[in-house]
Protein backbone atom coordinates (compact mmCIF):
# COMPACT_ATOMS: atom_id res chain seq x y z
CA UNK A 1 0.00 0.00 0.00
CA UNK A 2 0.90 3.08 -0.75
CA UNK A 3 2.57 5.39 2.47
CA UNK A 4 2.10 9.30 3.18
CA UNK A 5 4.61 10.97 5.18
CA UNK A 6 2.28 13.16 6.49
CA UNK A 7 0.49 10.29 8.57
CA UNK A 8 -3.01 11.42 7.33
CA UNK A 9 -3.85 8.00 5.54
CA UNK A 10 -6.67 5.74 6.98
CA UNK A 11 -6.95 2.28 5.35
CA UNK A 12 -10.96 1.53 4.87
CA UNK A 13 -10.86 -2.28 4.51
CA UNK A 14 -8.31 -4.42 2.51
CA UNK A 15 -8.02 -7.65 1.27
CA UNK A 16 -5.65 -10.28 0.00
CA UNK A 17 -5.92 -8.45 -3.65
CA UNK A 18 -7.39 -5.19 -2.89
CA UNK A 19 -7.06 -2.03 -0.83
CA UNK A 20 -9.01 0.83 -0.15
CA UNK A 21 -7.80 3.82 1.87
CA UNK A 22 -7.97 7.74 1.65
CA UNK A 23 -5.59 10.43 2.29
CA UNK A 24 -6.04 14.22 3.25
CA UNK A 25 -3.88 16.46 0.71
CA UNK A 26 -4.62 20.42 0.98
CA UNK A 27 -7.69 19.63 3.27
CA UNK A 28 -9.17 17.59 0.09
CA UNK A 29 -10.32 13.75 0.70
CA UNK A 30 -8.63 11.63 -1.96
CA UNK A 31 -9.79 7.84 -1.92
CA UNK A 32 -7.30 5.27 -3.22
CA UNK A 33 -8.67 2.13 -4.54
CA UNK A 34 -5.58 -0.44 -5.23
CA UNK A 35 -6.56 -3.13 -7.38
CA UNK A 36 -2.79 -5.17 -8.24
CA UNK A 37 -1.20 -3.01 -10.35
CA UNK A 38 -3.72 -0.28 -10.98
CA UNK A 39 -4.43 2.62 -8.25
CA UNK A 40 -7.54 4.81 -9.05
CA UNK A 41 -7.43 8.12 -6.99
CA UNK A 42 -10.96 9.85 -6.49
CA UNK A 43 -12.48 12.73 -5.29
CA UNK A 44 -15.37 12.70 -2.26
CA UNK A 45 -18.02 13.55 -4.94
CA UNK A 46 -16.26 10.58 -7.68
CA UNK A 47 -16.02 8.31 -4.10
CA UNK A 48 -19.98 8.70 -3.23
CA UNK A 49 -20.54 8.09 -6.98
CA UNK A 50 -18.70 4.76 -7.34
CA UNK A 51 -20.59 3.71 -4.18
CA UNK A 52 -23.25 4.13 -5.92
CA UNK A 53 -22.19 2.41 -8.87
CA UNK A 54 -20.74 -0.73 -6.66
CA UNK A 55 -23.99 -0.68 -5.02
CA UNK A 56 -26.33 -1.11 -7.73
CA UNK A 57 -23.75 -4.01 -9.41
CA UNK A 58 -24.46 -6.37 -6.83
Amino acid sequence: MSENHNGLDDTLAETDNFAVWRSTEDDDTIYHIEMGGLTLHLTAEEWEEFIILIKSAA
